[in-house]
């Protein structure tokens, strides 16, 4: 069945203009709030649909312009026979050619054979449903797909609300199923009024088909539905139509009172089963309603996993786990350029899976920051939650995201994700740098470094820069963590026994300074090597303790944090 190869958006919400050719398989929006993901699903879905009728309004015309139209055209590949039909749609048939994305009027050699579908709404918000060739507009011909054809590339949309999908009603996924019908008569109102139960034996004998495919996707999907899942009359029909009859467990009661997650997952299998007359679903914010652990089994449900996709998924998500779970040839990044979106693939910019599923929360934010380590990490983070304990704008809220960058990685990580197109800074230690080549490459390619004295460490920097009553709580924490004796130990060893504990507390000089901040970095026994242990040094220390440290500390990170608010 037919599938989308392009599609073009003009001047429809915060969208001036998009051109964008999805993949067969998955394609899963991501990008920071705000970017127009979900308009993007919108428009496929008005543009598919099997409708007559849009409510619109001016806030759907971008920047309110009503008097430019809104244009979307969706162009479809791999058409079935009704849609190659010459004598219906010869005259709209063009060729698209899946390397360069272009479309040509003339089908041809190499070319796919394939037919544009176009929605345009003017100033009186009426919509208008065609199908475009150039051929046809210079005759001035217009037609639109029939409605059976219609129907066969509408998408199915999972939404909050999938109710409508288990009862036998007009654009309801179990009318695609199987071809078995049943009519609620002048007998079934009666038996309905009497006897839901009579009703439910003579429902099971027209369906049998259906209902055992909802009992075994429910069934391997784990959604729970019972040992018999049975379509009887619903209860709170007040009309005899189509809706009536509706799906229920083997306690007859509606699968609509399902919870918002079994819902959506059910639904979910059952698109599958249908895959072979609706292969195109739309699924926005798939996260909505489900624990992690289902999240993915929805993933698995729509194909995510297979080699050959079932189905063509156009999906959202906010979700660090869904991200996680696919490839980066399934992860679409969704970019304003200007008054222009752009989509690209995560895969076109190279080997990126590994940062992927190390750290899918960046692809969720508009600016990251890559640290070097879990001392810069848990410093941002502590810092983060002591400004935000006295006022201040979290990071969360400035759509940054915190990244590990792994020691001498960090450029190699940073490099990957500002290739993807996202706003990336580093920070990291000057005791050494990792990687020259590439972090030439990062900051030629725009890339901010922000970093610590030369030859410094970030543990070094903190005892050379903090005042002084500071740095000692600085030193004792350490010693609450970790016993008088070990840092004792670690201290008289740094210096061949000339400096002790008892001496730094004394009498805090730079010497000891120094060597304190040597003998806390050590890789193996270092004093605030964790994430956890440098988070709370630096909310609870460093944070309120600050005023009067150096420049070489203060410096770096008060650009930094000015480098996230330029960006939010």
């Amino acid at each position: 069945m037919a599938v989308v190869r392009k599609i073009e958006i003009r001047h429809f919400r915060g969208i001036a203009s998009l051109d964008w050719c999805p993949s067969e398989g998955m394609n899963c929006l991501v990008g920071p709030g705000d970017s127009s993901k979900t308009t993007i699903l919108d428009a496929i879905d008005y543009c598919l649909a099997a409708r007559r009728n849009l409510s619109l309004s001016d806030a759907d015309f971008h920047d309110l312009d009503v008097k430019t139209p809104v244009e979307i055209s969706i162009t479809l590949g791999r058409l079935g026979d009704s849609l190659k039909n010459l004598e219906a749609y010869g005259l709209y048939l063009r060729g698209f050619d899946p390397k360069t994305g272009s479309i040509d009027d003339e089908p041809d050699t190499g070319l796919e054979t394939v037919l544009t579908v176009k929605l345009t709404v003017e100033a009186d918000h009426e919509p208008s449903w065609s199908l475009y060739s150039e051929r046809a507009a210079q005759q001035d011909q217009a037609r639109g797909l029939a409605w059976a054809d219609r129907s066969a590339v509408s998408p199915t949309r999972l939404g909050a609300y999938a109710d409508h999908n288990l009862s036998w009603g007009r654009a309801s996924i179990l009318n695609k199923i199987s071809d078995e019908t049943i009519t609620a008569t002048a007998e079934l109102a009666e038996l309905a009024r009497n006897a839901r139960d009579a009703f439910g034996q003579q429902a099971e004998a027209g369906l049998p088909t259906a209902l055992s495919i909802v009992q075994d996707t429910a069934g391997k999907l784990g959604v729970p539905v019972g040992d018999a899942v049975k379509a009887m009359l619903d209860s709170q029909s007040v009309s005899f139509s189509g809706g009536t009859i509706s799906l229920h467990d083997s306690d007859k009661i509606p699968l609509k009172n399902l919870g918002l997650g079994s819902k959506r997952l059910l639904v979910a299998g059952l698109q599958r089963a249908a895959a072979g007359t609706t292969p195109i679903v739309l699924v926005d914010e798939i996260e909505h309603g489900l624990e992690p652990h289902r999240i993915i089994r929805l993933l698995d449900a729509l194909g995510a996993k297979e080699a050959k996709p079932p189905l063509q998924v156009f999906m959202t998500t906010h979700s660090p786990v869904a991200v996680r779970e696919l490839m980066a040839a399934q992860i679409h990044l969704v970019r304003s350029r200007n008054t222009v979106h752009v989509v690209h693939r995560a895969s076109d910019v190279g080997d990126v899976q590994g940062t992927i599923r190390l750290f899918p929360e960046a692809l969720l934010a508009r600016s990251v920051i890559v640290c070097e380590g879990a001392t810069e990490h848990g410093l941002l983070r502590g810092l983060d939650q002591y400004r935000v304990a006295n006022g201040k704008v979290s990071l969360t809220a400035r759509n940054a995201a915190i990244v590990d960058g792994g020691g001498d990685n960090v450029f190699k990580r940073a490099r990957a994700i500002q290739l993807l197109g996202y706003r990336t800074a580093v920070l990291h230690d000057s005791d050494k740098i990792p990687t020259p080549d590439i972090k030439a490459e990062f900051e030629t390619s725009g890339g901010p470094t922000f970093s610590w004295s030369a030859g410094c460490a970030l543990e070094e920097e903190l005892f050379l820069s903090l005042p002084e009553k500071t740095a000692q709580q600085l030193l004792n924490y350490a010693v609450e963590r970790r016993g008088e004796k070990a840092i004792d130990d670690q201290i008289r060893s740094a210096s061949n026994g000339k400096i002790t504990l008892a001496g730094c507390r004394a009498d805090l000089t730079q010497e000891m300074r120094t060597l304190l901040g040597k003998a806390s970095k050590a890789k193996t026994s270092g004093w605030y090597k964790t994430i956890s242990d440098m988070e709370v040094v630096a909310r609870d220390i460093i944070g309120p303790g600050a005023n009067g440290s150096a420049a070489s500390l203060t410096g770096p990170i008060n650009a930094l944090t000015k480098w996230i608010a330029d960006g939010a």
